[in-house]
């Protein structure tokens, strides 16, 4: 699916990498507290025995969450749009002598991968880079198996498009519509990547918004029950307002869910 979505998401972090962002710098100093600590899956409810279990780490390369998953014993697949990234993965999977499989593709298009062959999908925050949220989760449930999980971080939609910059002086106004597939962008923070004296330039950003009824209800009509959620956000009420942290705190940025694909607890289909 090689559209202008792909191309623009492609160049973007491929230009991330050459940079060395912080979202493309694998994890070399992880043992298995750190690994565990680090994923979290006793706070997000799911299974942390991931001995010989198959996660897939969605649109999630850099050698940060599937090194820690192959570190505590996973089978793991990286599928990415940037060669880069995987590259990182492989180096990643190098350093600690752990097997990590890496797959470059759109997380529209998982026909790469078998039907039912994911115990985990890890997913990162990556959703909000394509318009339409429901083709990735038609092909999430087409690769999970029965009793699978599916871990989903991503922007929380009300607050998609601001950043501190929005600060006006008394809080962070809203002012894009709120409709499915919006497009928005912004400039990068000053932490994701070091500026260049050479001035260096990548492109911002791209970024849809994604509803919070469309996705959930995409999800449940996919056949997944919702087992958790969480807001992301900072914890610093003295902030400076206009401050990220300030900001992180008032309108948390990110959303986590934990899907359970299959029958729900009740014994009908969700």
């Amino acid at each position: 699916m090689q559209d202008e979505v792909y191309r623009y998401n492609v160049e973007r972090w491929e230009a991330l990498v050459a940079a060395d962002a912080l979202f493309t710098r694998p994890m070399l100093d992880l043992d298995t507290g750190k690994a565990q600590a680090y994923l979290g899956l006793t706070r997000l409810g799911i299974p942390d025995d991931l001995a010989g279990r198959k996660v897939l780490c969605l649109a999630g390369g850099g050698g940060q969450q599937s090194a820690a998953f192959a570190l505590l014993g996973a089978d793991v697949t990286v599928f990415d749009i940037s060669p880069g990234q995987l590259e990182r993965d492989r180096l990643a999977a190098e350093h600690y002598g752990v097997g990590i499989r890496t797959i470059q593709g759109d997380m529209r298009d998982l026909s790469a991968l078998d039907d039912s062959s994911f115990d985990l999908v890890w997913h990162p925050y990556s959703l909000t880079f394509v318009p339409d949220s429901r083709i990735v989760f038609r092909e999430v449930a087409r690769v999970v198996r029965t009793g699978g999980h599916y871990y989903l971080m991503c922007a929380n939609p009300f607050f998609s498009g601001l950043t501190h910059d929005s600060y006006n002086g008394e809080g962070y106004t809203l002012r894009q519509p709120y409709t499915d597939g919006d497009a928005t962008s912004y400039p990068d923070q000053d932490w994701v990547y070091g500026r260049e004296p050479d001035g260096r330039q990548i492109s911002e950003p791209r970024e849809y918004r994604q509803t919070l009824g469309r996705i959930v209800n995409s999800l449940i009509g996919e056949g997944f029950t919702l087992t958790h959620l969480s807001e992301v956000r900072s914890d610093h009420p003295d902030a400076e307002p206009g401050s990220w942290a300030h900001f992180a705190t008032v309108a948390p940025p990110w959303l986590e869910f934990v899907w359970k694909y299959g029958p729900s607890v009740s014994g009908s289909s969700a």
